[in-house]
Parts: structure tokens; C-alpha cells; sequence
């Protein structure tokens, strides 16, 4: 791309239309244009006549024809990322206003994993019901490899969970709430449930539940293994889910490695029991992810108030253990 800032500025500005981002994003989903032009209800020549103007407003190529369809050029993925991140403003601008026309609260969208999501995000969707409750919370769980780049465009207004410090960049602001420290837990039924002493090489022939490979929590349960001179358990299923998690246990009799909060939740409801065993290990805190700059629309902004609440109390909480 050409390095005259202010004539790339100025053509933005005045030229970029809101057609030009939707045909960037359909060409960027089917990789192909005809399949574009039919998802845009446009003739194939009309597509590519619309696609030739963004590519002379950029001045630079932005998609090639090839066997495989039509691909975005190194530039084309930059451009498309930004009409990502534009469309989602947008929508969430008239997500907004609706919301105000209706006497609603509005929206916010929330990304969770699964330390945050039994305990510290189901009370806080509940504090922020009892305030508003036209308000709606659209949750979407997962790790951070596939919530932070949702962040990053816009689709997602905050996220909770650990603060892993290898995600930590420029563009993020991070809020701790609070240390979770992690515990061993099984299903009532599992035949270490019962036991009054667990011992690590019991736990290395059972199959697991587990956090990703990426996960502080999941490297620092290796090396608890290994601390025992045990290899890591090899029958693994490996999630980021906490229904798949939970399932796991109850269906597959797997040992599962969950956050003490939401351990003891389930303990609580009948549907897990936490094993005796130490766990000896410090992990980041679980917390608030936020885009640094970014403006956020009024229910977002309760909704992290509600989120500091609860996490108050879950301090608390782990702080009298």
C-alpha cells in the first residue's frame, strides 16, 4: 500500500461505502465469486465492477482469481479484517438504537472460558438481569485462541477468564479479580470418589478432561507428573468447553481439572466431588479482558460493574477458605 497516510485517509473518508465492506467479507467467506455475487443477490459483473473500485481506492490488489477460487492477497486479508471490525460497530450501533427505541437495555456480548463461566459469569448475568432485564447477554465460550481474535473485530465486547501472560499485548487491557486455585474433581459415581487418599500415580492411569495444551493450568499439570516422576496421562480429551468438560466426567468417567469456585459449585449440586489431593500450583488471575480504546456501548459497561461485583464476593469467598 502506498505511504501517503493522508490521500489513503482522505479517500477512506470520502469514498469507502458500506457495499464495499459487505463485498470484502462475501468474498472473504465463499472464495469465490460466484458464490459472492449470488449471497450479495448482484450479477458477477457488478461484483467484480464493485471489487476493482475498493481496489483502486487501496491502490493495491486485493483478491486473485486461482484454481482454487478467488483468494485474498496479503493485503486483502488487512482490508477484510478492517471491514470486519467496521460491520461490527455498525451492528452493534443498531443493536444500540433499537434498544433504545424498544425502552430496551440494549446488548452485550460476552466471551468466557471455563474457569469464568459456572460461577463468575452466571452470577454476574443474573446481577445484571435483576437491573435490566430487557438487556440481553449473548455468551460465547471457548479459549482464548478462538475468543481474542473475535475481540479484536469487534464481534465480542469483553472477555473473562485467565489472564494468560502469553496473550497479553498493546491493543489489551487487562483487570485481575481474582487467584483461582485448581483442584482435582471426579464424577460421585467414580471409583476414586470414595477414597480419603488419591495418590498421583492413581491419577496417571485415568482417563482426563482437560484445558488446551496452550493453557498455563494444562503446562502446569504436566509438570506435576513429571514432578512425580509420572508421565502425563495419554487418554485425554482436551477442551475448551465446560458442557464437554462436564460430560466427560459424568459419561466417559474421566478425571477432570476445574477452577476451586466451580468445583465446589458442583460439588454443592450433587454433581462432582473434589479429590484429595494437593494441587501446588500458581497460575495467572482470573479477570477482565477488554480492546484498549475501543467505546463501549452503556450495557457493557454494567455488565462489567456486575462482573466486579460478583468477583468481589468470589474473593471473598476464596480468601475465608
Amino acid at each position: 500500500m502506498k505511504k501517503n497516510d493522508s490521500r489513503v485517509e482522505r479517500l477512506l473518508r470520502s469514498n469507502l461505502k458500506l457495499k464495499h465492506l459487505q463485498l470484502l467479507l462475501a468474498l472473504d467467506q465463499f472464495r469465490h465469486l460466484g458464490r459472492a455475487s449470488e449471497y450479495l443477490s448482484l450479477t458477477q459483473p457488478a461484483v467484480s465492477k464493485t471489487l476493482a473500485e475498493v481496489e483502486r481506492l487501496f491502490d493495491v490488489p486485493l483478491f486473485v482469481r486461482s484454481t482454487r477460487g478467488t483468494e485474498p492477497t496479503p493485503y486483502g486479508v488487512t482490508v477484510v479484517r478492517f471491514a470486519r471490525s467496521v460491520l461490527a460497530d455498525l451492528e452493534r450501533t443498531r443493536e444500540e438504537l433499537q434498544a433504545v427505541a424498544s425502552g430496551a437495555a440494549g446488548r452485550v456480548r460476552v466471551g468466557a472460558m471455563v474457569v469464568a463461566t459456572p460461577v463468575l459469569l452466571v452470577q454476574a448475568v443474573a446481577a445484571m438481569k435483576a437491573r435490566s432485564a430487557q438487556t440481553t447477554v449473548a455468551v460465547e465460550e471457548g479459549d482464548l485462541t478462538r475468543l481474542l481474535p473475535r475481540l479484536r473485530q469487534g464481534e465480542l465486547d469483553l472477555l473473562v477468564g485467565r489472564l494468560e501472560p502469553g496473550y497479553a499485548a498493546p491493543d489489551l487491557e487487562t483487570e485481575p479479580f481474582y487467584d483461582e486455585a485448581m483442584c482435582i474433581v471426579v464424577a460421585p459415581e467414580h471409583p476414586l470418589a470414595g477414597r480419603s487418599r488419591v495418590r498421583w500415580t492413581d491419577l496417571a492411569t485415568q482417563p482426563w478432561v482437560m484445558p488446551p495444551t496452550w493453557a498455563s493450568s494444562r503446562i502446569k499439570l504436566n509438570q506435576l507428573f513429571y514432578k512425580h516422576r509420572l508421565q502425563p496421562p495419554v487418554d485425554v480429551i482436551e477442551t475448551a468447553s465446560f458442557l464437554v468438560t462436564l460430560t466427560g466426567l459424568r459419561e466417559h468417567g474421566a478425571v477432570g481439572f476445574w477452577a476451586r469456585s466451580v468445583a465446589e459449585h458442583f460439588a454443592a449440586q450433587g454433581l462432582a466431588r473434589v479429590l484429595p489431593v494437593a494441587v501446588p500450583i500458581d497460575l495467572p488471575p482470573v479477570g477482565l479482558i477488554t480492546l484498549r480504546g475501543r467505546l463501549r456501548a452503556p450495557a457493557a459497561e454494567q455488565f462489567i460493574g456486575c462482573l466486579r461485583d460478583v468477583a468481589q464476593a468470589v474473593a471473598g469467598r476464596g480468601a475465608a477458605r
